[in-house]
């Protein structure tokens, strides 16, 4: 199969390259260099010049914060939302399925039941989960063979995240303070890689959540696991005698230009239920992580 990847420069469509040619498919990774999406001609030459049999659209504006500053909302919307039109579009014309990488940002975070991948409740509060559900919609309504697969809290080797930004901070400061209201669970590309492979080699469409199985947290106790499996790992300064963390509200943490969820659970049981292997659980995604990146200091 030949699969036309977006966004090839991020976390997630870097590893996704990269399990697509593992398979031995021909993974054909494009950044705004080779195609810009918000450029419909260039979609459109681009999509139609490499003549994929899929394409799972990665690229996106993911500057969340950066994304409610009034020079930049044009363009969020540019990226997100017709950009993802734009590619819709072709695949549409030309009979191709299309996978589209959405977030728990479409919904407003309220109240404590996991997020069903069905439901229609949409209410985002900040522009970027707008801009990504705009894309949905063009998404489902233009197209009959398409995967809607939203995420959260992602880290990746390629790029920057939650992870290598505690590491960073934890080595510099003896105390520190993290959210810890805000509920959900990691993601890790690695392995979300796989399954979204998995997904496209079916026909089995719709609305999926795919994040790392395992109990839903806060980033406060993800940055206590962090911490303690870099501690176990040999990384001693780290460790609770030297690292102190203290949870606080968002509200004590300060005010954010964006709006967050506090609720990120993700209902992930449709994935069972249409025969896809879950991911692994979250503390072992963590543990293979920190193994890669604090051993080759990618950090």
């Amino acid at each position: 199969m030949k699969v036309l990847v977006t966004g090839v420069k991020g976390q997630l469509g870097h590893d996704v390259v990269n399990e697509l040619r593992k398979r031995n498919h021909e993974a054909i990774g494009v950044d705004i260099e080779e195609m810009d999406i918000t450029d419909s001609a260039s979609v459109e030459n681009g999509i139609k010049s490499a003549k994929p049999d899929a394409v799972i659209h990665c690229a996106a504006w993911t500057a969340v914060d950066n994304a409610e500053d009034e020079e930049n909302i044009e363009r969020v919307h540019l990226v997100n939302g017709m950009g993802t039109k734009n590619i819709a579009t072709v695949c549409k014309e030309l009979d191709i399925k299309m996978m589209y990488i959405s977030t728990d940002y479409v919904f407003d975070g309220q109240g404590t039941a996991p997020w069903k991948p069905d439901c229609k409740e949409y209410n985002p509060l900040s522009v970027y989960g707008e801009t990504k559900l705009e894309g949905e919609r063009y998404v489902s309504e233009l197209l009959e063979r398409y995967f809607i697969v939203r995420i959260a809290w992602v880290f990746g080797q390629n790029g920057n995240n939650f992870i290598k930004t505690m590491l960073n901070i934890g080595k510099k400061y003896d105390s520190l303070k993290v959210v810890c209201d805000q509920i959900g669970t990691p993601t890790y590309t690695y392995d979300l890689a796989r399954l979204l492979v998995d997904m496209i080699e079916t026909e089995k469409y719709g609305y999926y959540h795919a994040t790392n199985e395992g109990d839903y947290i806060s980033w406060y106790d993800f940055a206590k696991e962090i911490f303690h499996q870099a501690t176990e790992l040999g990384h001693t300064d780290y460790s609770e005698d030297k690292l102190t963390i203290f949870p606080v509200t968002t509200e004590e943490y300060g005010i954010s230009k964006a709006t967050r969820p506090f609720n990120s659970r993700l209902d992930r049981s449709k994935l069972i239920e249409n025969g896809f292997t879950p991911l692994p659980t979250w503390k072992d995604a963590l543990n293979r992580y920190l193994k890669e990146i604090l051993y080759s200091k990618t950090y």
